[in-house]
């Protein structure tokens, strides 16, 4: 946090250098994701080396022994929930409806990557609860790219027509995106393999 600062970038030799004979640094490193901090490898971002990462926001404060036993690591997410979660969200992330290896608009070099995390919402009535939820690793960041204005935004939804107005006002109580009929059936196609999808497109060009 005081070296490197969020949204920068680091080595894994300096790692090293900074914490000398501390043995498996690097999975030390990992395990801070199970607290919240999110480290970016060049796996989510492809401006990153094989040896770089990017620290984008910190978690836990993991130093202070109470805060850490309280945030102790759930347990883990099983791939059939994952495989659920994900088919049930349309494979896109509820927050930006992006879909897996899709681009960015504003940033072609980092194609999204999709994960299934728990989201703590406030039900009609009152009473809290965690759902797993469909995010992108950059809104899981809390990072959307561009800066926006409130005012932007207020102009953007009033521009749109009814329909979509109030579905955007559903996505606002809901606290999460849906998907059209549209966007499912494109990530559909998007997920076929490149035999099937000329076959779909032949067939529905002829």
């Amino acid at each position: 946090m005081q070296q490197v600062g969020e949204g920068n970038r680091f080595t894994k030799g300096q790692l090293r250098e900074v914490f000398p004979g501390v043995a498996q640094a690097d999975r030390r490193i990992r395990d801070l994701r199970d607290y919240g901090w999110v480290i970016l490898t060049n796996a989510e971002d492809a401006t990153l080396t094989a040896g770089d990462q990017r620290f984008m926001k910190a978690g836990v404060p993991v130093w202070d022994p109470v805060a850490r036993r309280a945030a102790a690591p759930q347990k883990a997410v099983s791939a059939k929930e994952k495989k659920a979660v994900l088919a049930r969200d349309s494979y896109m992330c509820t927050s930006c409806g992006i879909s897996g290896g899709e681009e960015y608009l504003d940033d072609s070099n980092q194609p999204a990557v999709l994960s299934v995390t728990r989201l703590e919402v406030v039900m009609p009535d009152g009473e809290q609860e965690i759902l797993l939820t469909t995010e992108c690793k950059r809104c899981r960041a809390g990072s959307d790219g561009v800066p926006v204005r409130a005012d932007d935004v207020l102009e953007a939804i009033k521009g749109l027509d009814q329909a979509d107005r109030a579905r955007l006002l559903r996505w606002m109580n809901r606290g999460r995106r849906g998907s059209t009929a549209l966007e499912r059936a494109w990530n559909s196609y998007r997920r076929l393999p490149d035999e099937a999808r000329k076959a779909v497109t032949a067939d529905l060009f002829n």
